[in-house]
């Protein structure tokens, strides 16, 4: 009768495992970009229609809690655009101000708050409390925003800009069809409706 042969306990090298998943974990640190939180967040209605917003040529329009705020796709156009609109209302800004709108999100104020706002840092302008662009009648910066925007676009990108309206879900219509009418009134009479997605199962 043959004897039993004695197990050997097998270990394993996890060294190369382990080297391996830092440095897949260090790579997703140092390639991931941190996302600057909204100016106005917004509850968008839901839909479930899937279509691409372009990534260039495109003015969005962030409409909640009764204000308006205004951004713009391209580094260049935004600078073309706050000049316009400097020398529209007499504000004049610095390269290094210009430099600093280029890379911003959104802007809720009035143009003559705007120098204060680029002052900020990030994180004190999510924190600023901004009213929102005046679109009154009186006052209508937003109606000078949108058509200064598509001037610059036109100028130095020789294309027509896109519009898109990103409204709150629970948002007053009022609201919204003053911005409509604002567009309108520039003959903007096609533009994109920002959604959420919603599953087809509903």
């Amino acid at each position: 009768m043959a004897g039993k042969s004695s197990k050997k306990a097998v270990s394993i090298d996890m060294t190369a495992m382990c080297d391996v998943s830092f440095l897949l974990l260090t790579f997703f640190i140092l390639t991931a970009t941190a996302k600057i939180p909204e100016a106005l967040p917004v509850d968008t209605p839901q839909s479930t229609v899937q279509t691409k917003l372009p990534e260039t040529d495109l003015a969005t329009l962030t409409i909640g809690k009764g204000k308006v705020f205004f951004d713009l796709k391209g580094r260049e156009v935004r600078k073309r655009t706050l000049e316009l609109m400097g020398q529209k209302y007499g504000v004049e800004f610095t390269d290094d101000e210009k430099s600093k709108f280029a890379l911003m999100e959104g802007i809720g104020v009035p143009i003559q708050n705007l120098k204060q706002l680029i002052g900020m840092k990030t994180a004190e302008r999510s924190k600023a409390g901004q009213p929102g662009v005046p679109k009154d009648s009186l006052d209508n910066q937003l109606a000078d925003w949108v058509q200064n925007a598509r001037i610059a676009n036109i100028q130095l990108n020789d294309k027509e800009l896109q519009i898109a309206i990103k409204g709150d879900a629970k948002e007053e219509y009022p609201s919204i069809h003053k911005v409509m009418d604002i567009l309108q009134d520039q003959k903007i009479n096609s533009f994109s409706l920002v959604t959420g997605l919603r599953g087809k199962n509903f």
